[in-house]
């Protein structure tokens, strides 16, 4: 899975370049978002003199900060749209690198359930989800590293919040807070998740075989077997949506809650009038990021299942071709 694509010196180019440039321009993206951050506290501040103060500030100073968000936005959309271009090559010629080095053991790997399966679709929907969790993971990292700073200087200017009293940088610990309990809850909810999509995978598997075999041989995919076949198919996902019911009933109610965590802790402050209408939206920006780049494994944890169902079948696979090539060596000694 991995070694067919970066450790082979055909692949070079496309693997470890290839993730310098995803890596550079994801951080690119996160610098383009603070930018945006610390307009949003300039521009609502002349919003708030705006309406406090008329006759201080100039349609000519509003259109002056939407210009500046639309330079920013216009840089930001060029840059997105050409990292999905590159991301998009990118898995293909990993997919590319796994299903040359299938082929090459075809003859170990043909008598497998499902072989076709993992060669023509497993190998697809590994590069993607890696290379789709490997980006998040990256922009999650370093948004953190970007916002953790402003938030912790921000933070200063919350003196006080409900219940606990005066906190120092309050903010960073209940965003830290907030994501590790979301993370623990979900893992522990969803923990029966993994080897549910396996065993649907698994049973989706036997039945496009026979499907398959019937296209050549009237025999096979006969109506009692394909009936018992679809059965188990539809035992494992009525199976798999009762689990999904209450996993996403835990984790759809978790993320509305956090989602109003930072107005709670801002509101003695706000009361106070000790921020500004600008100062707040960058303090609930640079909180939401902060604590969203928290969040990966529970925004993540849906992929992250069917990552892992993949995995086990492809590994699987690859065991297959080192217990054969172990044997040869064997007999060869012998």
């Amino acid at each position: 899975m991995f070694r067919s694509f970066f450790l082979n010196k055909q692949w070079f180019a496309w693997s470890w370049i290839g993730s310098a440039v995803i890596l550079l321009a994801t951080w690119y993206k996160v610098q383009l978002d603070v930018q945006v951050n610390e307009w949003f506290g300039d521009f609502y501040n002349s919003i708030q003199q705006a309406l406090t103060s008329p006759g201080e500030v100039t349609a000519g100073d509003l259109y002056a900060h939407l210009f500046t968000f639309i330079k920013i936005s216009i840089i930001f959309v060029v840059v997105a749209i050409l990292l999905e271009f590159f991301m998009r090559h990118y898995v293909f010629r990993w997919r590319t690198a796994m299903h040359h080095f299938y082929m090459q053991h075809w003859s170990k790997l043909r008598h497998i359930e499902g072989a076709s399966q993992r060669v023509q679709e497993d190998t697809m929907r590994f590069a993607n989800i890696v290379e789709r969790l490997g980006v998040s993971f990256l922009r999650s990292f370093m948004t953190l590293l970007a916002f953790q700073p402003l938030l912790w200087e921000l933070s200063k200017q919350v003196k006080t919040v409900p219940y606990f009293g005066e906190v120092e940088h309050v903010l960073i610990y209940a965003a830290i807070l907030s994501a590790l309990f979301g993370t623990v809850l979900l893992a522990a909810v969803g923990v029966k998740l993994p080897g549910l999509e396996f065993n649907n995978q698994k049973a989706e598997a036997a039945l496009r075989k026979e499907l398959v075999l019937g296209e050549d041989n009237e025999q096979r995919a006969q109506p009692q077997s394909m009936k018992e076949l679809f059965s188990h198919v539809r035992t494992n996902y009525v199976t798999m949506y009762r689990h999904y019911l209450y996993f996403d009933l835990f984790k759809i109610s978790f993320l509305q809650m956090s989602a109003i965590l930072p107005y709670i802790l801002l509101t003695p402050t706000i009361i106070a009038g000790l921020i500004t209408f600008g100062t707040m939206q960058q303090i609930i920006r640079a909180f939401n990021k902060v604590e969203g780049s928290l969040h990966y494994l529970v925004f993540s944890w849906s992929t992250i299942v069917e990552l892992i169902s993949v995995y086990k079948r492809l590994k699987a696979f690859e065991q297959q071709i080192d217990e054969q090539d172990t044997q040869q060596e064997v007999d060869y000694a012998q």
